[in-house]
């Protein structure tokens, strides 16, 4: 059997290597790694107005979809437009879907959901980026027999975290189903309907012995197996 495509949405950055200093097409190799370790082919996608357009061109290539994190929504529009078509296109196609931190964000602002800008301001504190750069540590509580808590393989989950701003009101169709132990923060959301679309505020690729990546390439797996069964 083929090795299950996964694609992974990166980011257009400013990056210097060798002696050039340019706009380069960026995503922390650990995603990747997560990917293959798993099983998976991995394929860059860099933001694509035509594909913000048309996502099923670009959908028609892949056995599952994986939005990585990154710059704060409405930073960067064309990466914007471009990964909020393929969420929403992706779910509607119940293809396999996992989305990272900013991931997790876009997910939810795909199905009519908002964000909280700058969690600090409501919360309180700073513990979900304590240090920018950095990646901190806390839990997170999953419900039992959640997606989340199957992928992350636990029902009290270790997180790598990184982020200033998070989900606020809960888009149509999705489910809360993992709150951060130190505030009760949205920190996975999903929708039970379909076979595998889940967010999480997290950042599993960073983490050794995160499977959430690997469940996505397992989901993506299945998939596409079923497709050469039939």
């Amino acid at each position: 059997m083929n090795r299950p495509v996964i694609g992974l949405c990166a980011a257009i950055e400013r990056a210097r290597w060798s002696v050039w200093d340019d706009e380069a097409v960026l995503l922390p190799r650990s995603y990747a790694v997560a990917v293959q370790r798993a099983g998976g082919l991995a394929l860059l996608l860099p933001p694509d107005p035509a594909a913000a357009l048309d996502p099923d061109e670009t959908l028609d290539l892949l056995d599952g979809l994986l939005l990585a994190g990154g710059a704060d929504y409405g930073e960067y529009p064309e990466r914007d437009a471009f990964e909020l078509a393929l969420a929403t296109r992706a779910m509607e196609r119940d293809l396999p879907f996992l989305g990272v931190c900013r991931g997790m964000q876009l997910m939810n602002l795909a199905r009519g959901g908002t964000l909280i800008e700058h969690l600090p301001d409501v919360y309180g504190h700073e513990d979900h980026r304590a240090t920018p750069g950095a990646f901190g540590d806390h839990d997170v509580r999953l419900v039992h027999g959640s997606l989340a808590a199957r992928a992350a393989g636990e029902v009290v989950h270790a997180t790598k975290s990184h982020h200033h701003q998070g989900v606020d009101a809960i888009g149509e169709g999705l489910e809360v189903t993992g709150r951060a132990s130190i505030d009760d923060l949205p920190e996975a959301i999903e929708d039970p309907s379909r076979r595998f679309a889940l967010g999480v505020q997290w950042h599993p690729e960073a983490d050794p012995v995160g499977a959430e990546i690997a469940a996505l390439v397992e989901a993506a797996r299945d998939a596409l197996g079923n497709v050469e069964a039939a």
